[in-house]
């Protein structure tokens, strides 16, 4: 069964540098960019996110497509639901650290998934694009340029408010370094300011078996 995450206030998403490069080496040596404490909290600075944006109404979309998600109210509250809390094989790593993030583990000790959940005002997303905004969250991660990720991403599912559903439409980046395997997965949504990813990293596991066990055992939790 999938549990929602205990109610709190999202924190901000604050971006990191982001280097210019020609082309996203996809290696561990990418993968050590990636923030290990988890993103934590940062004062809004200006960006494309500070833009105003109409407000959709109506009710929750069937699926979250990222044209869907522009038909979210702004008031929607949008978290990851916890479906490894008792989930056998899986063993907690880092518990929620109040800045919307928190690690599993594979009890065999070959993988780990890292959610995070937040506010995105600091990373340069697009308003009214949900697919280049999610770029934009791994292209903060990843301390690369947007329209690097772009070129380089591919699009895959989230579950929609239970687990094994689909239904949610994310960005994905998969890097190799030797046994070790890592892909992240990313969604804004903004018509809330808000996104969430998962970084699943394995060595010696099956990294694309692992994501999609995440995708099955733990749903995005859409509440209007």
């Amino acid at each position: 069964m999938t549990r929602s995450r205990s109610t709190r206030p999202l924190l901000h998403l604050a971006a990191t540098a982001i280097v210019a490069v020609s082309v996203i080496p996809l290696s561990g040596c990418l993968y050590a960019q990636i923030p290990s404490d988890g993103p934590g909290a940062a004062e809004p600075s200006p960006t494309a996110s500070d833009a105003p944006i109409d407000e959709p109404t109506g009710d929750l979309p069937a699926e979250l497509t990222f044209e869907a998600g522009q038909d979210l109210p702004a008031t929607t509250y949008i978290e990851w639901g916890d479906g490894f809390m008792t989930a056998d094989g899986w063993e907690t790593v880092t518990p929620d650290d109040g800045n919307g993030g928190w690690t599993y583990g594979t009890t065999d000790g070959m993988c780990t998934a890292k959610f995070w959940q937040g506010l995105t005002p600091d990373v340069p997303v697009v308003p009214g694009d949900d697919s280049a905004s999610s770029d934009a969250i791994l292209g903060a991660l990843l301390q690369s340029t947007t329209e690097e990720v772009t070129a380089l991403a591919t699009t895959g599912e989230f579950s929609y408010q239970v687990g094994g559903s689909g239904g949610v439409e994310n960005r994905q980046v998969t890097g190799e370094d030797g046994e070790r395997t890592w892909i992240i997965a990313a969604r804004a949504f903004t018509a809330t300011g808000v996104g969430l990813y998962v970084i699943v990293d394995c060595t010696g596991g099956d990294a694309n078996g692992i994501l999609a066990e995440v995708v099955e055992r733990n749903a995005v939790v859409v509440t209007p």
